[in-house]
């Protein structure tokens, strides 16, 4: 198998806004605050080009993690098309999501937390840091945003 070249850092700044753009879902990872514990689940989002948007019951382990820590780990594609961000976390409370933002979520995600039964909470996380690589070879120069800022574009 041939390694295509590396993608500049402006290159690769274009590749993975075109993801948060068009992917759908994501793993998101959180912590307990207290031990440490990891835990990891897929996740919908709505990327509104400064964030995304998450909905997940707010008595599960992610949606208490969320809440608790402020912080959380998000990562899009496969192993060999990363793109991993470290952001900060903004629990929605209720009436914090207009009827607008909650039906754009529920159009991009095909899912309407407003219409279940069980208590969901939106979570906005934005993306301090994100790094993105497709082979060895982009692992250098793989940061694409420090402390909130875009690089090389």
């Amino acid at each position: 198998m041939t390694t295509p070249p590396a993608r500049s850092t402006a290159e690769r700044v274009r590749d993975t806004i075109a993801r948060l753009e068009q992917d759908v879902d994501a793993w998101v990872a959180t912590a307990h605050p207290g031990d440490g514990t990891p835990y990891l689940v897929p996740l919908s989002f709505l990327w509104d080009g400064r964030s995304l948007l998450f909905a997940t019951p707010a008595a599960s382990p992610t949606g208490r993690n969320l809440a608790d820590t402020g912080r959380a780990r998000v990562a899009l594609g496969a192993t060999r098309d990363v793109v991993l961000l470290e952001g900060a976390v903004v629990t929605l409370g209720p009436g914090e999501v207009s009827e607008e933002l909650g039906d754009a979520f529920a159009a991009r995600t095909g899912f309407d937390p407003r219409e279940l039964t069980t208590d969901y909470t939106y979570f906005r996380v934005t993306p301090r840091r994100v790094q993105a690589w497709r082979e060895e070879n982009e692992l250098r120069g793989r940061d694409l945003m420090r402390d909130g800022q875009w690089l090389g574009e």
